[in-house]
């Protein structure tokens, strides 16, 4: 099991189209992937999942995988959620 500690902070436009690209990335590897914050934990391959978060710019997120793939979904969702260029 991977696991690192974030702040969300993405350069997309808006909110939503940040939240449906993490559930996307997420979506392409074969490992459990989710997303905890504030002690509330959801799936992030899950749409209603991740919405009920409630994630905004500048949230410190965990990010957690377990699988064969872990450490390479990690890596790209980490960069992903951390990119502000």
């Amino acid at each position: 099991m991977s696991k690192k500690g974030v702040v969300f902070h993405c350069k997309e436009e808006t909110l939503m189209k940040a939240i449906a690209m993490v559930i996307q990335i997420s979506s392409n590897f074969d490992s459990s992937i989710f997303i905890e914050k504030d002690g509330r934990r959801a799936n992030a391959k899950s749409l209603l999942g991740v919405l009920s978060l409630g994630i905004e710019q500048g949230d410190y997120l965990t990010i957690t995988a377990e699988g064969d793939d872990s450490e390479e979904a990690l890596k790209k969702l980490t960069q992903y959620v951390t990119a502000d260029a």
